[in-house]
């Protein structure tokens, strides 16, 4: 592999590890809030960003490379609603996205085929990952201008994260 190949992904390792820290600091802002639903739906996200990293790892392993561990960023650890924790997620869903589109670019400039094909699954992921933060932020919106709104969208993420931790991991 090459070296700009190489140490894009494990740029990439880096971010995906901070992301699930992040959605980890959410999930127990939410816990400690009232908004177990929200955390519970959080915590499985934040094991997902975790074993995004972990395919990662051994993409770069299995190619005869070197994941290296590196310092990580402390995440946000306070928002002051929940409306702001889903909008963060949708956030930084965008800015995940643009890392990807970033490490494809790597890959195609190095001509790395194989590992811009191996992205592929990440490319698709971002899309889905958008999309739902896009959902979760729209239904958030709706509930919070009723009374008692909060409540019933907290039970919605509550049985997404029933659903979540139900599918087959990736």
């Amino acid at each position: 592999m090459k070296e700009k190949v190489i140490e894009a992904i494990n740029a990439q390792i880096k971010a995906e590890e901070e992301s699930s820290r992040l959605y980890f600091a959410m999930a127990n802002w939410c816990d400690t809030h009232g908004f177990p639903g929200s955390a519970a739906y959080l915590y499985i996200h934040a094991d997902e960003e975790r074993m995004h990293m972990i395919k990662l790892v051994h993409y770069l392993n299995e190619r005869g490379a070197h994941a290296t561990t590196q310092e990580l960023e402390k995440p946000q650890n306070n928002w002051d609603s929940l409306q702001n924790v889903f909008q963060d997620v949708l956030t930084h869903e965008q800015k995940v996205t643009e890392l990807i589109n970033n490490l494809y670019e790597v890959c195609m400039i190095e001509k790395d085929y194989l590992t811009s094909n191996f992205l592929q699954w990440y490319m698709q992921e971002q899309v889905e990952e958008e999309a739902t933060a896009h959902t979760v932020l729209d239904k958030l919106n709706l509930a919070s201008s009723s009374q008692g709104g909060l409540f019933h969208f907290d039970k919605e993420m509550e049985s997404m994260a029933k659903t979540a931790a139900a599918a087959p991991s990736a």
